[in-house]
């Protein structure tokens, strides 16, 4: 896991309006017990500078932090709770979105002892397991390889011709070297985005980065995930999309057999 990339934008300080509930009985969350996935969930978390609702059992107004480091040799993480209050010894549920598609839920019980010299960051062990409600509605579809699938635009005045690894009629999802990404964060508007999907399609969208994630290959060694999703989308686009989703699928299925 590699340490937070320095250009990338964090949100500001939790408000009272980024609490959240815990998943409800009646969802379908999936369970992740890997350990590296769960740091890759924090670590996402901590970049991001995305709000944690933090649930104290027995108390009855929420808390919100923030994470401001993970260590995954340790492993564990350290919260934020500046600007709130530390929660009283004992169990907690924390709750955060995860990239905008996801709710990543799980509890820790301790005694959230200040660190040294830090009187509101409080050091946690990562949880043994974690609930993972995918609230994605829309189909996406991963770019086959050896087609053009690319994302141009310009902003900030630089030109980006970054390479599509999914698609849906909702957003899109692009990869880039962390070099590439400098000028881009969570929040960014994007206007007039050619989207090149194959030889067969061309459209123009305004998007919006919801997402941005290190991770590492083993051909192209670091790279950043790049979720955007449309910031405005006609009927006509849609309903485009919506075919040309279904129809990739099903060869993609096809290709498989």
């Amino acid at each position: 896991m590699n340490a937070p990339l320095p250009h990338l934008t964090r949100k500001g300080p939790p408000k009272p309006s980024d609490v959240l509930s815990r998943i409800g009985g009646q969802a379908e969350p999936h369970e992740m017990r890997d350990p590296f996935d769960i740091g890759e969930a924090l670590l996402t978390l901590s970049l991001s500078g995305e709000a944690v609702t933090v649930l104290p059992a027995g108390v009855v107004e929420p808390l919100l932090a923030r994470i401001a480091s993970v260590d995954p040799e340790l492993p564990h993480f350290v919260l934020d709770f500046t600007g709130s209050a530390l929660p009283p010894a004992g169990k907690a549920t924390l709750v955060a979105a995860l990239g905008g598609n996801a709710k990543l839920q799980f509890e820790i019980e301790q005694k959230f002892k200040a660190l040294p010299g830090e009187p509101m960051h409080v050091a946690a062990e990562f949880p043994p397991a974690c609930l993972v409600l995918n609230r994605r509605a829309a189909r996406r579809v991963e770019t086959p390889v050896g087609v053009n699938y690319t994302a141009v635009f310009r902003t900030n005045g630089r030109q980006f011709d970054l390479p599509l690894y999914d698609f849906s009629e909702t957003g899109v999802g692009l990869r880039a070297t962390p070099t590439q990404v400098f000028g881009l964060h969570v929040g960014k508007k994007l206007e007039g985005v050619r989207l090149e999907l194959g030889p067969n399609l061309t459209l123009t969208a305004d998007l919006e980065v919801r997402l941005m994630r290190p991770f590492r290959t083993f051909l192209l060694g670091e790279q950043v995930q790049i979720g955007c999703s449309f910031s405005s989308i006609s009927l006509q686009m849609k309903q485009t999309l919506e075919r040309f989703v279904t129809s990739g699928a099903v060869e993609r299925r096809a290709a498989a057999r």
